[in-house]
């Protein structure tokens, strides 16, 4: 966990002091200042974590529901990840007649947010992710699947636990972001699951029981 937090503190420091300090080219200023960016964002990732991480253990986490659009919602993660997800290729698989869902869209664009950083992280530069929504049963359904090498299957149950980190990959990752997924779905009474498909690449599967609105109708409400 220090780890993970003074890793992005030392770069944002060092780049800054180069910056401040020494006469350099635009180019190179540039390229710091993208450094800093991007550490920026991976410390603010960890520290929503361990908030987030506080909130489900203290017992203080309330779900806000309301009316929300799954293409809003994933659109707008893809944005905020546009810095993260540059080097993978990203599909979305969206039907256009979804109606809305009741679904609290801050804990669900977290959700959707670290199992794309997760995919990003165990994946290697330039595979897919894909990201397909549906409905089914009363019940909104995620997918989040990439084509990398996947998990062992002796560790696919102990992902979700707090800290836990697949074994023999690199350092990285505070192991929190699956837990956190798996406590924002269970506050919404949904379950999440996680496979192996059989094209290669892990593929989590989020159900979610929502009341259901189309459009017309949730905004005369």
């Amino acid at each position: 966990m220090s780890h993970e937090l003074r890793t992005p503190i030392s770069t944002i420091v060092g780049a800054s002091d180069t910056i401040l300090n020494n006469k350099i080219s635009e180019e190179n200023k540039t390229k710091l200042v993208s450094e800093i960016s991007e550490a920026s964002l991976r410390l603010n990732r960890q520290v929503e974590n361990l908030l987030n991480m506080s909130r489900l253990e203290s017992g203080f986490l309330e779900v806000k529901k309301d009316w929300c659009d799954v293409n809003e919602l994933v659109h707008s993660t893809i944005n905020q990840l546009d810095e993260t997800l540059k080097l993978h290729k990203v599909t979305i698989d969206i039907p256009e007649n979804l109606p809305l869902f009741k679904l609290d869209f801050g804990l669900m664009q977290q959700v959707l947010i670290n199992l794309l950083s997760n995919a990003v992280t165990y994946t290697p530069a330039n595979t897919n992710i894909n990201i397909s929504v549906n409905h089914n049963n009363n019940k909104v359904v995620f997918t989040i699947q990439d084509n990398g090498p996947g998990f062992p299957k002796d560790e696919m149950q102990k992902v979700f636990e707090k800290f836990y980190r697949l074994k023999n990959t690199a350092t990285g990752g505070t192991g929190l972001g699956l837990s956190i997924v798996k406590g924002f779905v269970e506050a919404h009474k949904g379950t999440v699951n996680l496979g192996n498909s059989k094209t290669g690449g892990a593929c989590f599967i989020i159900q979610i029981p929502t009341e259901t609105s189309s459009t017309i109708n949730s905004k005369n409400e």
